[in-house]
């Protein structure tokens, strides 16, 4: 009655209502930890993927050779691919994650993706010469079965990076330097790649990883350091490697590209990656 008689003077609190429970989307970032510390090779049963293949992590993959067939797990990606569509994936999948196929390049490789809830994804790929499509299907399907139960059991390893190991360095701060300005563009800033463990400045990009092929081309020195450089489409690439502290029989590998953005790299682009490697090449830490 006394609330009547003050025309709305009395209000009635009601609780709050609890939020709903449920699945929660799995990001990559929750599923993966830290991406510049991803041991890649965690991800995969070897033994039941791929029976007596020799793995070997790299700062930003794992590569798994079995006699003519290599898995490749890895690398992380955010940008958009015209060529990933979707796939009725048969196994368990994560709330929030979806199983997708690339059709690029496949008459060699077999390329799944991992994609999580903040678009961010996980290649998995298998190449092999055999011609046999369905069988690198089928690996590249288990390789997906085998990153998917390391990540809902929480067994993702870690990479431990050694003293004076390429892997420590933080990529963009040799790019950021004058003498970088002729080849990477005026105006240009370097920009950190999704490991953290390349960056882009302009038309110059730097990659720090572990080498799996010996890298081609004859040998010269830039900055210092035995170096190679060769043409690839519309890059000019130089890179050098030293001994992988950790790794024995490895090697880590820097790699510098200048992409000729007008069409074919030729001459005039491999000067620009030669100015730029000998203005990066001197920063990088020696074994």
């Amino acid at each position: 009655m006394l609330c009547a008689l003050l025309a709305g003077g009395c209000a009635t609190t009601q609780a709050a209502p609890e939020p709903a429970s449920g699945p929660t989307p799995l990001t990559a970032a929750e599923a993966l930890g830290d991406f510049g510390s991803i041991d890649y090779c965690s991800l995969l049963d070897v033994p039941a993927v791929a029976p007596g293949a020799v793995a070997v992590p790299t700062f930003e993959d794992c590569h798994a050779t079995a006699g003519p067939r290599t898995i490749l797990v890895g690398p992380l990606a955010f940008d958009s691919d015209p060529n990933i569509k979707p796939y009725d994936y048969a196994g368990p999948v994560p709330d929030g994650v979806a199983v997708q196929q690339s059709m690029f390049n496949d008459r060699t490789a077999c390329t799944r993706a991992i994609t999580f809830a903040d678009g961010n994804r996980l290649d998995l790929s298998v190449a092999d010469d055999t011609g046999d499509q369905a069988a690198r299907c089928g690996v590249a399907d288990a390789a997906v079965g085998s990153a998917l139960a390391a990540i809902t059991a929480h067994k993702v390893g870690r990479l431990a990076f050694p003293e004076r190991s390429w892997g420590r360095v933080a990529p963009c701060v040799p790019l950021d330097d004058h003498d970088l300005d002729a080849a990477a563009g005026p105006g240009s800033r370097p920009s950190i790649g999704l490991s953290g463990h390349s960056c882009i400045r302009g038309k110059v990009s730097l990659k720090l990883t572990v080498e799996t092929t010996e890298p081609a081309g004859p040998a010269e020195k830039l900055g210092g350091r035995d170096a190679r450089v060769r043409v690839a489409g519309a890059f000019c690439l130089a890179d050098t490697t030293q001994p992988a502290p950790g790794l024995p029989g490895h090697r880590e590998l820097a790699e510098i590209s200048v992409v000729e953005t007008a069409g074919t790299a030729g001459d005039a682009t491999c000067a620009l990656a030669r100015s730029a490697a000998n203005a990066i090449f001197p920063r990088l830490p020696t074994p």
